[in-house]
């Protein structure tokens, strides 16, 4: 069976109430202070099971101006509305203002219920009915049925329900797709339950005894009871008018506005981008910065439009914005949303969330406003890139792409493949499933690249850079993993060598000048005609330009040719294997040796003993024993 809701919609007195008790025998009308004053305050909710079988949900708004955020937070989610207006008054304020209203949050289907035909004579209904549907010419209800009754004599009312029979077999269901998703416009406890909330599910699906959590109070619960209209169920699904009783959670801690979905589902921001279209009768511009009432789902909070390519809104216009918030909500895109003035409070505009968690943006940026258009034109493919580049080195998961494109998850994982496949995303963590764009992959390659090409320059004597600077020198956001995926890349394509904890562009060679390769020369042969008792660094350099020696002498190091045991002190590599064969000839013959006799059996002063067997225990060929050494592997 199909999941859908019925909204009513229109001006205070013109019947709502009284056409939806008409309709299913249920007052909705329940508190004491509706009762005395005969109107409608807080929503109200009811059901009708049509001929076919099909169960139609009713929410029953408020009509009176100073309830109207109350109207907005029924409206959401609904399916098709009734528009209510009374045959002795005709349109009123607040028919307009909701018929606004519905139009912004994105209500496409609906009817005209023309209520109290039995106050009027038939002369006037037809006038009535003249003026309805010139007023509708334009809006979405211009071709809509149009339903005379009476809830006090009934007239009508069995045309009325067979009309709404036809009309909802026609109606598409949308998708339960994605997570669990109920703005909470009630919260109540029931003695021996506990904490209970109502609301009409907008998304998913949830079933008894899961977790939930309560965005955005970053608050989690079990789902301890359920009941759609108000018989106990396992599952509820997107479209029902639903009681969740929570276990774990006080109802000083729940208030209407708060989101309960599916665990991890949602991010809390305060920043929107929006589509926002204003209304044709908004009384003046909308201006930059201009505080606004902003509404969606069942919350209202304050906030300031930032008005991105103009200073300001003027009636009938459409523009791509941000709002800031005063506090943070818990959306996804596409949601729909209304702004209504700080004061006086009338409708202004409204639309669709574009992106649930942007950063701030400058103004007047033209690549802004371009990804913007993408995200309110573009194919999913297009706006899942989008998001991907927006995301950056950090990369975005299947999960954070469901509440920024709406897909179900069998098509963004379609969608996924074949970005993939074309290598327009790519996957650098496979555990933790982030993806990263092409575009910023590409651009931390050419960064990569062009910092050791800009390193190779500027030190052409050094082999290579140390791997964590190149790390840091790409930007905080890049993280080990996908460091890693960046050099195993860059290898596995050819570009770059890796050299233990260095880095080179593939094929860079230390090269020296004219005037090093003679200084190399010389030091080479001093080291190698001094043998066993190698020079100090800096009785060598006595001689030279002190800053060329050292360079020079890292190259030697680099390469092997000399070995380093302390500072100033350098062996050159095949004198020190000679010393280190007659050390290991030695243990392996006597077990053991003590500086005594690495002093006797190489003829060294203790200026190079006790250097020399500390360079042998740190490179694991021997280890101390008291004031002996024997060979490690024994």
């Amino acid at each position: 069976m199909k999941q859908l809701v019925l909204g009513t919609a229109g001006h205070i007195d013109h019947g709502k109430t009284s056409l939806v008790r008409a309709l299913t025998g249920i007052d909705t009308d329940r508190l004491k202070e509706e009762k005395a004053r005969g109107i409608t305050i807080e929503l109200g909710f009811a059901f009708l099971d049509l001929p076919s079988g099909q169960r139609l949900g009713i929410v029953d708004v408020p009509g009176h101006e100073k309830f109207v955020k109350n109207m907005v937070a029924g409206a959401t989610g609904i399916d098709l509305v009734a528009l209510v207006i009374a045959a002795d008054e005709g349109v009123m304020p607040q028919t307009r203002e909701h018929l606004d209203i519905c139009s912004l949050l994105g209500v496409r289907q609906g009817l005209v219920v023309l209520t109290k035909i039995d106050m009027v004579d038939q002369e006037w209904l037809e006038l009535v009915q003249e003026d309805i549907r010139e007023y509708l010419r334009g809006t979405f209800l211009e071709e809509a049925p149009l339903a005379p009754v009476s809830a006090v004599t009934g007239q009508g009312v069995p045309e009325l329900i067979a009309l709404l029979d036809q009309m909802t077999k026609d109606l598409e269901e949308r998708p339960a797709h994605g997570p669990f998703r109920l703005p909470v416009d009630r919260v109540f406890t029931m003695k021996g339950f506990g904490t209970v909330i109502t609301g009409t599910a907008i998304g998913g699906v949830v079933n008894l005894g899961e977790e939930v959590e309560i965005y955005p109070r970053d608050l989690k619960a079990k789902v301890r009871g359920l009941q759609v209209h108000n018989q106990e169920v396992t599952q509820a699904r997107r479209g029902q008018r639903t009681a969740i009783n929570l276990q774990g959670i006080e109802k000083a801690v729940v208030e209407r506005g708060d989101v309960v979905a599916s665990p991890g589902s949602l991010q809390p921001s305060l920043w929107l981008d929006l589509d926002c279209a204003s209304l044709k009768d908004m009384a003046r511009p909308l201006k930059h910065r201009a505080p606004v009432r902003f509404h969606t789902g069942t919350v209202e909070i304050m906030g300031r439009v930032m008005l991105l390519d103009r200073d300001d809104l003027k009636p009938g216009e459409r523009c791509l914005c941000q709002v800031r918030l005063e506090a943070p909500v818990a959306v996804m895109a596409g949601d729909a949303y209304v702004l209504r003035s700080y004061s006086p409070v009338y409708t202004i505009a409204g639309g669709v969330i574009l992106h649930p968690h942007p950063g701030r943006h400058k103004r007047n940026k033209p690549e802004i406003m371009a990804d913007l258009a993408t995200l309110k034109d573009g194919d999913p493919a297009q706006q899942v890139l989008v998001h991907a580049r927006l995301a950056g080195p950090a990369g975005i998961t299947a999960a954070e792409l469901t509440r920024l494109v709406n897909l179900s998850p069998k098509e963004l994982d379609k969608l996924l493949t074949e970005l993939l496949t074309k290598q327009q995303l790519v996957r650098f963590d496979k555990e933790g499933g982030r993806m990263l764009s092409g575009a910023v992959q590409q651009g931390l390659i050419d960064h990569a690249l062009a910092l050791l090409a800009e390193f190779h320059a500027a030190q052409p004597l050094k082999p290579g850079l140390g791997r964590e600077e190149v790390k840091q020198r790409l930007g905080e956001g890049v993280g080990p993993k996908l460091f890693a995926h960046l050099l195993r890349k860059l290898g596995d394509e050819g570009k770059i060598e890796l050299d233990k904890d260095l880095i080179r562009l593939a094929g860079h060679q230390v090269r020296l000048a004219g005037g090093q390769e003679a200084l190399r020369a010389r030091m080479e042969k001093a080291w190698a005609e001094a043998g066993w008792t190698p020079p100090l660094f800096k009785e060598f350099a006595e001689n030279e330009d002190l800053k060329q020696a050292k360079q020079v002498l890292q190259v030697l190091i680099n390469e092997k040719v000399l070995v380093k045991l302390k500072e100033d002190l350098y062996y050159h590599a095949p004198a020190l294997e000679e010393i280190k064969r007659k050390l290991i000839d030695y243990c392996e013959a006597h077990e053991r040796i003590g500086a005594q006799q690495f002093k006797e059996l190489t003829g060294l002063s203790r200026k190079y003993l006790i250097p020399l067997l500390e360079h042998f225990d740190a490179t694991q060929v021997t280890i101390r024993v008291g004031d002996e050494r024997v060979l490690r592997k024994r």
